[in-house]
């Protein structure tokens, strides 16, 4: 026993060794930093809460040197920020495509200015499909994390004890516990980010509210239509009832943000209506949701 528990020590910790390379300190919050991932060369993931400041950001290299770094855009909905930095010798994470699973051992690696890389391990607890966050953007996978998250952890590489990315560690997106942003989602909003410098989420402009139909059916009947929104541009009127849009049906409002995030902004769909109880198919070309200021 004694001699396994030495071994999975030395695994676990030639795991984080592995990685720390790849793994950077973000100061752009007072008290404390964050931590943070070279995804790409040059490019820092983190997670989207600790950056409190737009300018003068800075990052503690794995070396122990310092850098300034450019924040070229967040995404509030999934937690993420991408930061542009100046470090040739710096190490993107290696990525394979890991499937965690409920029970398999997980390990968060950040990093801090003061006393460099640092790790906490715990299990992955949960693990399922699409998940969309409190705060409107979705994550391809929810994976929930049991182990410790401590204030600089949160932008840390999660990986699992064979030193592969699991995504990046969060404590902002659920109440109950640290979740890991999945890789495949921080690959999609890098390469959105870093093409049209923000992430685009598409919208038609309806109040909607499900309704029951006939024969045992649901939809959503359409209560409010912004003006120059897209759904009113194409023709819905208020009290028409939407029952498919882009092939899918719609039976509730998370089947329309569905549709939405698989098109994106625009994309013709062809929603299918019941207006006065006869069935029409309207095209409605998705338009990008206003940012609030």
């Amino acid at each position: 026993m004694t001699n396994e528990l030495a071994a999975l020590s030395e695994d676990l910790a030639a795991a984080v060794e592995r990685v720390s390379g790849s793994v950077v300190a973000v100061d752009a919050r007072s008290r404390f930093s964050s931590s943070g991932v070279f995804w790409r060369p040059g490019i820092i993931v983190t997670a989207e809460h600790t950056i409190r400041r737009e300018e003068e950001i800075t990052v503690t290299l794995p070396d122990g040197t310092t850098a300034p770094a450019t924040l070229v855009a967040s995404d509030a909905g999934t937690d993420l920020s991408v930061l542009r930095v100046e470090a040739p010798g710096a190490a993107s994470v290696l990525r394979g495509t890991p499937k965690p699973a409920p029970g398999q051992l997980a390990l968060a690696v950040g990093r801090s200015p003061d006393s460099g890389v640092n790790a906490t391990w715990g299990i992955v607890s949960a693990v399922s499909g699409p998940w969309r966050t409190w705060r409107g953007g979705r994550l391809d996978a929810y994976i929930r994390l049991d182990l410790t998250l401590y204030p600089g952890s949160s932008g840390g590489l999660v990986i699992n004890v064979a030193g592969e990315a699991l995504g990046i560690a969060t404590s902002a997106l659920s109440r109950i516990a640290g979740l890991a942003i999945p890789a495949s989602t921080i690959d999609r909003v890098v390469d959105e980010i870093l093409s049209r410098g923000r992430v685009a989420r598409g919208y038609l402009g309806v109040g909607l509210q499900p309704v029951e139909l006939p024969d045992h059916q649901k939809g959503l009947i359409v209560l409010s239509l912004e003006p120059e929104g897209p759904a009113a541009k194409a023709g819905i009127l208020i009290g028409d009832v939407l029952v498919s849009l882009g092939g899918d049906h719609a039976a509730d409002t998370e089947d329309i943000q569905a549709v939405l995030e698989k098109f994106g902004v625009g994309h013709t769909v062809e929603a299918g209506v019941l207006r006065g109880g006869a069935s029409r198919n309207i095209s409605i070309t998705v338009g990008e949701r206003p940012r609030r200021s």
